[in-house]
C-alpha cells in the first residue's frame, strides 16, 4: 500500500466538515491532513462573541496545527512550505490564494467548488443555483488558477435538488458529497492518473455575494420563480414581505398546482387568498404561492399553520413588493 498523501487544508466553513472526517477515518489510507489554515476567529450571532469558526474547532480537536492569517503573506507562505505537503485542498477558505501559494505542494492545489461548472462561478453558487430553480447542481474537483473559478476540471459529484430543498438541504448534500469525489480522485492523484479537462469558457455563468437586499419579493414574477427564491435564499438573506408596518420572513415556498380546487383568483400580485393545510397561499403574476414557512419580527420560524394560529394574514391582505436584484452578474 502506498503512503498516504500529506495534505494541507485550506477552508473555514463547516460545509467542509464531512471531507475532513472521512480524511481522518475511512481516507486516512488515501490521505493524512498535516496542517489547516483557516480565517480567525469572529465574532458571531446577536451577543456578537468572537469564538473559532467549525473548522478550526475540528482541527484543535484532533490536535492539528492551525493557522489563522489576517493575510498571506510570505511568512505564511513559508510555514506552508515546512509541512511539504503534497497537495492543497481548499474549499471556502475565503482568501484568494497567490501563485507561490498554488504551486507551494508538490502536486498542486485543488479546490472544492460547490456547482457544476462552468456554471455558478463566484461567492453564492448553492444559492443561486437553487433560487434559479435548478433541479440538480454539484461538487467539482479542480485546480485552482488566478483567474475565479476557472481552473481546469478533474471530475464532479452531483447532486438532485428536490422541490422543497432550501440552501440548507442543498448545501448538506453538497457536503456529503465531496466525499465520494474525493475518495475517487485523491487515489487517481497518488497514482499520477488524475486528468483535468478545460472548462468551457462560453458556458460560464457567475453569481455575486448576497446582500440583505436580496430578500425582496417582487410578486408580479411567476410563483414558480418565487418559490425558488425563496427556497435559495433561506435562511440567509431570507425572503421578506411587508404589511400593515411589519416585515414577515419567508421560510419555504412551493407552487400550488393548477388542478387544486378552492383557491381563488388574486385581484392582484401579492394578495393574500387564505391558507390551506400547508401554507398561507399568495397571489403572483402567473399561479399561486404557498408560503409553508414564515417568521415575524422577534419569533421564530414556524411552521405556516402553527404561525397562522398566533398571528393572522387575512384574505385580501396586500404584501408588499419590490423589483428584485439579479443573482447573477456579468464577468
Amino acid at each position: 500500500m502506498s503512503t498516504p498523501l500529506r495534505l494541507v487544508f485550506f477552508g473555514s466553513d463547516a460545509i467542509a466538515l464531512p471531507s475532513l472526517e472521512w480524511l481522518s477515518g475511512a481516507g486516512a489510507g488515501l490521505a493524512t491532513v498535516v496542517g489547516v489554515l483557516t480565517q480567525p476567529d469572529r465574532p458571531v450571532g446577536r451577543g456578537q462573541k468572537v469564538q473559532a469558526n467549525a473548522i478550526k474547532a475540528w482541527a484543535t480537536l484532533r490536535g492539528l496545527p492551525v493557522w489563522q492569517p489576517e493575510k498571506l503573506t510570505g511568512e505564511v507562505r513559508e510555514t506552508v512550505a515546512a509541512l511539504v505537503a503534497d497537495v492543497a485542498l481548499v474549499m471556502a477558505y475565503g482568501h484568494i490564494l497567490r501563485d507561490e501559494f498554488i504551486a507551494t505542494p508538490r502536486l498542486g492545489t485543488l479546490n472544492l467548488h460547490t456547482s457544476i461548472l462552468p456554471r455558478y462561478r463566484g461567492a453564492s453558487p448553492i444559492q443561486t443555483a437553487v433560487a434559479a430553480g435548478e433541479r440538480e447542481t454539484g461538487v467539482t474537483l479542480m485546480r485552482i488558477v488566478r483567474r475565479l473559478d476557472a481552473g481546469p476540471v478533474a471530475d464532479c459529484e452531483r447532486i438532485a435538488i428536490d422541490r422543497l430543498d432550501t440552501a440548507v438541504e442543498a448545501e448538506a448534500k453538497l457536503a456529503a458529497a465531496c466525499v465520494p469525489l474525493l475518495a475517487r480522485n485523491l487515489a487517481r492523484l497518488a497514482a499520477g492518473a488524475l486528468l483535468f479537462s478545460e472548462q468551457e469558457e462560453g458556458a460560464a455563468t457567475y453569481c455575486r455575494k448576497l446582500t440583505k437586499e436580496d430578500g425582496v419579493i417582487d410578486f408580479a414574477v411567476s410563483a414558480a420563480e418565487l418559490a425558488a427564491r425563496i427556497n435559495g435564499l433561506f435562511p440567509w438573506p431570507c425572503c421578506t414581505a411587508g404589511f400593515a408596518g411589519l416585515i414577515v420572513k419567508f421560510g419555504l415556498a412551493d407552487v400550488v398546482e393548477t388542478a387544486a380546487g378552492g383557491v381563488a383568483t388574486p385581484s392582484f400580485p401579492g394578495e393574500v387568498l387564505g391558507a390551506d393545510a400547508a401554507g398561507l397561499l399568495v397571489g403572483t403574476g402567473a399561479g399561486v404561492l404557498r408560503v409553508r414557512r414564515l417568521q415575524r419580527p422577534g419569533g421564530r420560524m414556524l411552521p405556516a399553520g402553527e404561525f397562522l394560529r398566533g398571528f393572522s394574514i387575512p384574505a385580501g391582505t396586500r404584501l408588499s413588493s419590490h423589483a428584485m436584484p439579479a443573482l447573477l452578474v456579468a464577468r
